[in-house]
């Protein structure tokens, strides 16, 4: 269902964010996030001049090499436009990454070491949608596509992760029984 329409309103700002999640012919696994920002409107910048309306102001990329276990191998960063000539210059910083795994506390360990004036805020932010690109893309290789090896033992992790996989809802009851639990206003 869309949105209920709006009120009059003026377009000022894009942000455009892509994920895409490659197989690659070594085993690995490619994750490649980009991010492009523009105005509706020109702007002079001081380094770049008039920026035209539907220049990007940011456009910028990441790509993160992955093993099945979502454990970074390697790391490739790009800024191809931005609103200062240094901008590009942190795109090294982004090899803090190898060795990562994404997993519970991805984030805030990107931040620790990504965070404020040690990266880039926007290629920061990119890496949230890529994780989550990384695990859709990567899940199925996991036990070919199910949700959890039949040997498994124990509450699958992605359980109570959001409203569908709550184990009151009727998802859970369907295809999990043994974890279902009635709601609690009943």
């Amino acid at each position: 269902m869309p949105l209920p329409p709006a009120v009059p309103r003026e377009p000022m700002h894009v942000r455009q964010v892509e994920c895409r999640g490659y197989r690659r012919a070594d085993g690995l696994w490619d994750i490649e996030g980009h991010l492009v920002d523009t105005k509706s409107y020109a702007f002079d910048n001081a380094w770049r001049g008039k920026v035209e309306p539907g220049t990007p102001v940011h456009e910028m990329w990441i790509r993160l090499t992955l093993d099945t276990d979502l454990r970074i191998h390697a790391v490739a960063a790009s800024t191809d436009f931005s609103p200062y000539e240094i901008c590009a210059g942190i795109t090294p910083a982004f090899q803090k990454l190898v060795g990562l795994r994404i997993a519970p506390g991805f984030t805030a360990k990107t931040k620790e070491l990504l965070g404020g004036d040690k990266g880039c805020t926007h290629l920061v932010e990119l890496l949230g949608p890529m994780a989550t690109t990384a695990f859709q893309t990567i899940f199925t290789a996991k036990g070919g596509g199910k949700w959890r090896d039949p040997g498994a033992r124990g509450k699958p992790r992605f359980l109570d992760t959001c409203h569908a996989l709550a184990s009151s809802s009727d998802v859970v009851k369907r295809f999990w029984p043994e974890f279902y639990k009635e709601p609690a206003n009943q």
